[in-house]
């Protein structure tokens, strides 16, 4: 699971995601080990960083990621199975203030450029 946490990570600090969080849902969720939350400055970036993620975890022998939200990119869903990754345009991430749902004590910020 650490590397595919780790190529999560990598892939959306190249794309410059903005405020990553990691969220360790391991003993606490049956849904996932982890959760990723992330921003895109605008629909394009979020839809890009979506993009270059499902590339490359389709080159890493991860190819079979379920997406949801592509079309409009104001949040898209990434399911790996072991780890899901939510990236939001800004105001939407905060209207559904995902972190809180999921506990800030679990949270581990990783940016917040």
């Amino acid at each position: 699971m650490a590397a595919l946490e780790d190529l999560i990570l990598a892939r959306l600090d190249d794309d410059k995601a903005q405020d990553v969080v990691f969220i360790d849902l391991k003993g606490k969720s049956a849904v996932a080990d982890g959760l990723v939350v992330a921003s895109g400055r605008s629909h394009r970036h979020v839809g890009a960083m979506a993009d270059h993620l499902l590339r490359a975890l389709k080159e890493q022998g991860y190819g079979r990621a379920r997406v949801e939200g592509l079309p409009h990119c104001d949040w898209v869903l990434i399911d790996t199975g072991d780890v899901i990754v939510h990236l939001f345009r800004p105001e939407v991430r905060t209207f559904y203030n995902i972190e809180k749902i999921w506990s800030v004590d679990s949270a581990h910020r990783i940016s917040s450029t």
